[in-house]
């Protein structure tokens, strides 16, 4: 199905990219976001704290270098990354949504993850399952 409007297609593309690094950050992060409780777990998790002090940073007198970041640290970026773009996708659908109405939204969505499935993603990872998300329970 071919969205033939600009402004749709412009959405679709803006919902694939973003399912997309969603897909990607939940595989990464091994958490299964068609799993309600793992969603809902995510979500729950407090927010990381803000770093006042840099400390990967060497004092002016040290050796060149570069001092990594923890594994836990990143993992706990790559969380709060995932929790960012699991809110803003959520406010994107309901824009278009609201913009556009349900069949619009249908198509948009619809091809956004057709276009995923066409990279090789399987249904699932990017946590959005159509089916579900149009019928009312």
């Amino acid at each position: 199905m071919q969205i033939q409007d600009d402004q749709a297609q412009r959405l679709s593309a803006s919902l694939e990219a973003l399912s997309e690094r969603i897909g990607r950050l939940s595989i990464a992060l091994n958490i299964k976001l068609d799993n309600q409780q793992a969603v809902q777990k995510l979500m729950e998790q407090p927010q990381i704290p803000f770093i006042e002090k840099e400390r990967r940073t060497l004092p002016p007198d040290a050796q060149a270098g570069f001092l990594s970041m923890s594994g836990d640290r990143r993992a706990s970026h790559l969380r709060e990354e995932l929790r960012g773009l699991l809110v803003l996708r959520f406010h994107l659908e309901t824009v278009i949504l609201n913009d556009n109405g349900l069949k619009v939204t249908q198509q948009i969505i619809k091809q956004a993850e057709d276009h995923l499935l066409h990279k090789g993603f399987k249904p699932g990872p990017d946590g959005l399952k159509l089916d579900d998300f149009f019928t009312a329970k």
